[in-house]
């Protein structure tokens, strides 16, 4: 999700690229990864360098910060496959690293990394846009669990988020782009697998909230990341669209 201005709060701006209330089994999305989606560096050698300066200065004040590899999200298409009516998606991943999102999206300066365009991968082809995953968790008496981050973190303290995080490249053994073509399909089955293992894993590590945590959704959703407020924004449309079924 890209983010876009707001007067209240930027942090909770958030815009939809794609919606499927209904949702997508396994089936019908694929992934695209390569290098070919990786971030593009700006030509601005002065403000590629404050990607180094932002990160030198997160590091001084968190020694324990890790520069971990992350998907890059470059992009998406949808099509239909042999004649069916049902459509599908692709997702078009890159990698980046932890690094380089703070970087860029998390720069002081990130406005200075956008190219002006209306298409979003172009736009954004400077930036590291890590792909994240979140889940709504709805319990059996349709209770939602959110979770508030701590006010000790560097992005977002206090914010209410849903369970979520990355699907992480190593999990699945990549640590960088290779040539192989045959290696290829099955490496690309890999990445499509962990889009949705690295939910349910998410989810498993942050889940456990105490019933007395639980609260309304909607009076939160203000306190949110633009992500989070998008995931939202993504759950009432799910249900609204379970309603009129």
């Amino acid at each position: 999700m890209a983010g876009t201005a707001s007067a209240a709060d930027p942090g909770t701006a958030f815009k939809l690229l794609l919606s499927c209330p209904a949702g997508l089994p396994r089936s019908r999305v694929s992934v695209m990864f390569g290098q070919s989606f990786d971030r593009i560096p700006h030509p601005d050698a002065a403000l590629e360098e404050s990607i180094s300066e932002i990160w030198n200065q997160r590091l001084q004040r968190n020694p324990s910060l890790y520069n971990g590899t992350k998907f890059r999200y470059g992009g998406h298409a949808v099509y239909y496959k042999d004649d069916s009516k049902e459509y599908c998606v692709s997702l078009h991943l890159g990698l980046t690293d932890y690094r380089t999102f703070v970087g860029t999206n998390l720069n002081p300066l990130w406005e200075k990394f956008l190219v002006p365009s209306e298409d979003d991968p172009v736009r954004c082809q400077h930036m590291s846009n890590p792909l994240g995953n979140g889940a709504i968790v709805e319990t059996s008496d349709q209770k939602i669990i959110v979770l508030q981050r701590s006010h000790n973190v560097g992005e977002f303290p206090g914010y209410y988020v849903f369970p979520g995080g990355h699907s992480e490249p190593q999990e699945i053994g990549i640590l960088g782009h290779q040539t192989d073509e045959e290696n290829l399909v099955p490496l690309t089955e890999r990445v499509s697998q962990e889009m949705y293992d690295g939910i349910i894993r998410e989810v498993v590590e942050e889940t456990g909230v105490p019933a007395s945590s639980l609260e309304e959704l909607r009076g939160m959703s203000q306190r949110m990341p633009g992500c989070h407020n998008g995931g939202f924004a993504l759950y009432e449309l799910m249900r609204n669209e379970a309603k009129s079924l």
